[in-house]
């Protein structure tokens, strides 16, 4: 018989049952969450790939749409987003006569579609470029690769242009080739990017349209002064010299030849002077018989849009002018209308953000085709048969990218995607997202994430604004100990402007403990690092990080990228100086949260984040226990020309800022503990900068610490890059835990 007393201590015993099964569940949960390493989060991890959401590799056949893979590439039904063969690698290698393994075409990814309703796809192997017919399953043309770098392929005329020895070089679809620069060197550079690679430049030779005449620059150095950084791979270290103008000296001279296929000729551009002049921007007119060019003089106020004769090199107009009393930074070349000849976009921010303008070839503006406090990031191309133009913007949010088509008529915009996270990722030559549009403009593949969606891709219907779902990654860290990520705004030091943080809390985050923390910076201009993306686009580093028991903060401070001009400029002649009071309102933040650890702070950045590491390391001493910097600007006139005298102008012009923004008179300053890592062969940031800093150390005796990587550059490549983490990591571990 069972008392009441008996079933009181079943049923009790049955509850600590419960709940000990209960513990021994939420252990083994905890248990089988997995921790990451260096090899899975960084970039140049042994397992880095995987840990990627997966991809899909997409481009045009006019208006059909290809998926590549290794071995085959798929037909996708833009309606349904089904996948039918079209042909496979052994295809393409019997097209080849490589059937039997001889120099065989390895992989389909790069395979490419030039010509809209013909079955063919060109396809390099070792040594050549070949057309192939994929229904005929023969190949119909192809060209040597030999020796050729910086390989300029037009699919109009099937002429190549490239640079060898140093020289310019072209081949016709004939496989004739013709040397058109003898002179090219070390001093004289053809075919290749200039002006170090700001203004939007990211190459050197541009096609017309039927790619029958070629422009390219060619860039004289000889006066510029060789920095020498040294190879020490050799049996006696042996010097490896770069060019580097530096603000305030002397810089290259660039010049825009045009060379003709039909004639053999080369002419140059009537320029004038080119000494202390920069030539960006390169476009051509739709008939090819004019060249564009977007000039500034040496102080970046002013910009000149100027229309060249291609046959004769003449100036034949000055189209536009634009001043700014701090700079204009013209990136994007004038873009024509498919359906005008004589209207083209030109896109400024002299309204403060960057907008699209609507131009006649007489240089007279017709209207403004987009106006907002938000910047146009992107022009994306045209929808021909509507009359409208794509677009990349933050009109939604100053953290999102959104694709919107624009009416050029009216100015009707209208959102093709979700009007969430950030769109258009797929990029093509210099950053733009051309290649996600079809031949006529009438469909998008948008690859996009959002802060809690690793990676989708819709393909949208431009005319019907419909998006077809296609392809949805998986999460790669499903199964890890994940921490927690948040984005918000707080005030800027001017009390007015919003700026956009990421906080990455530690893993299995207790609020009423107390944590290091680490500001992870970067500061300056061209980036932006809060971004509502996957996990509003944290770095590895930070989740390895908050899985050591840290907590990151991250903010964008005024004078970062897509804010607007006046956001921008809020540095100019005084880098450093209002970052760093925006960053400290970051920190004020962070101290009335009551798990951050006010007593261990630290700050960790490369390139402009070194430098703004060190500044706020040299500048608050009593708040950052210990600094990371890589890669540290030191001293403004130390940094190039371009980029230096556009932010501060020059040391003679501005040396109050100069002296303001140094380092090297805050060393003094220094308490905490700050480890300075650079590549000994970095040609951005050039060794002296740290090296400087070093020596003023030594003499009034503060103690850095310093880390260098031999023969490296800006920037730690391959699996290096694993071992920089970890000495990042390893740091803060001994001296901020």
């Amino acid at each position: 018989m069972t008392t009441k007393r008996t079933h009181r201590f079943i049923s009790n015993a049955r509850l600590c049952v419960m709940a000990l099964l209960t513990m021994f569940s939420m252990t083994t949960v905890n248990a089988q969450q997995r921790e990451f390493t260096l090899e899975d989060l960084n970039f140049g991890g042994n397992n880095y790939h995987n840990m990627q959401p997966k991809n899909k590799s997409l481009t045009w056949w006019g208006d059909q749409l290809v998926r590549r893979d290794v071995e085959e590439c798929y037909i996708v039904d833009k309606k349904t987003g089904k996948e039918k063969l079209l042909f496979t690698l052994d295809d393409a290698n019997a097209c080849v006569g490589a059937k039997d393994g001889s120099n065989p075409i390895r992989h389909l990814l790069s395979a490419t579609f030039p010509y809209p309703g013909k079955s063919l796809a060109l396809i390099n192997r070792k040594g050549e470029r070949q057309l192939v017919d994929f229904k005929a399953k023969k190949t119909v043309w192809k060209q040597s690769t030999e020796g050729e770098t910086f390989a300029d392929w037009n699919a109009k005329s099937r002429a190549v242009a490239f640079v060898k020895d140093d020289n310019l070089y072209v081949t016709d679809a004939e496989g004739k080739t013709r040397q058109l620069t003898t002179d090219g060197s070390h001093d004289i550079v053809y075919g290749q990017s200039v002006h170090r690679d700001e203004f939007g430049i990211f190459k050197g030779t541009f096609w017309s349209p039927d790619g029958m005449k070629l422009a390219f620059y060619r860039m004289d150095q000889s006066m510029v002064t060789d920095y020498p950084l040294v190879n020490i791979d050799t049996r006696i270290a042996t010097e490896v010299p770069t060019k580097y103008p530096m603000a305030g000296e002397t810089s290259h001279k660039v010049t825009v030849g045009v060379y003709d296929l039909k004639t053999g000729k080369t002419i140059y551009l009537k320029a004038g002077d080119p000494t202390d002049r920069y030539f960006t921007n390169v476009a051509w007119s739709p008939a090819g018989e004019a060249v564009y060019m977007i000039e500034l003089n040496r102080d970046q106020t002013d910009m000149e849009l100027v229309k060249y004769d291609a046959a004769t090199g003449e100036k034949l107009s000055t189209l536009y002018k634009e001043h700014d009393d701090k700079y204009v930074h013209p990136m994007n070349p004038i873009t024509f209308l498919p359906w005008d000849a004589d209207k083209f976009i030109l896109q400024s921010e002299k309204d403060g953000y960057n907008h699209l303008y609507l131009f006649n070839t007489k240089g007279e503006q017709l209207k403004q085709i987009t106006s907002g406090k938000w910047v146009v990031l992107d022009l994306i191309g045209f929808t021909s048969k509507t009359g409208e133009v794509l677009i990349l913007s933050t009109e939604s949010s100053p953290i999102q990218n959104n694709i919107y088509k624009v009416n050029i008529e009216t100015g009707k915009r209208t959102l093709l995607d979700n009007g969430k996270g950030v769109h258009a990722t797929t990029r093509g030559a210099g950053g733009h997202r051309y290649p996600i549009l079809s031949a006529s403009g009438r469909y998008v593949f948008d690859n996009y994430s959002e802060p809690d969606v690793p990676r989708r891709i819709d393909i949208i219907d431009v005319e019907k604004e419909k998006a077809t779902s296609y392809f949805t990654a998986d999460d790669p860290w499903a199964g890890f100990n994940v921490p927690e990520y948040s984005c918000g705004t707080i005030k800027a030091a001017d009390g007015v402007t919003d700026l956009y943080y990421r906080m990455v809390k530690p893993v299995n985050f207790d609020p009423t403990k107390k944590y290091p923390t680490v500001v992870y910076v970067y500061g300056g201009p061209g980036i932006r690092n809060v971004e509502a993306k996957w996990l509003y686009a944290s770095r590895g580093w930070e989740t390895y990080m908050a899985q050591k028991g840290y907590l990151l903060f991250i903010l964008d401070n005024r004078g970062s990228l897509d804010r607007g001009r006046d956001f921008e400029q809020a540095t100019f002649r005084h880098l450093g100086i209002e970052e760093m009071k925006d960053q400290m309102k970051g920190v004020e933040y962070l101290k009335s949260l009551p798990y951050v650890d006010t007593t261990r702070m630290g700050v960790h950045g490369w390139s402009f984040g070194g430098y703004m590491t060190m500044s706020l390391m040299t500048t608050y001493p009593d708040v950052f226990k210990v600094g990371v910097a890589g890669g540290p600007v030191i001293d403004w006139k130390w940094y190039e020309v371009m980029y230096g005298e556009r932010y501060m102008d020059t040391p003679q012009a501005n040396p109050e800022g100069y002296a303001e923004t140094s380092l090297i008179n805050k060393a003094k300053n220094l308490k905490g503990k700050l480890q300075i890592i650079i590549g000994t062969n970095d040609p951005t940031v050039l060794p002296q900068h740290a090296l400087s800093f070093i020596k003023k150390c030594n003499e009034i005796g503060t103690q850095p610490d310093f880390y260098v990587y031999p023969g490296e550059g800006h920037n730690m490549m391959g699996h290096q890059s694993v071992h920089l983490h970890e000495r990042i990591t390893q740091y803060f571990e001994d001296y901020l835990k």
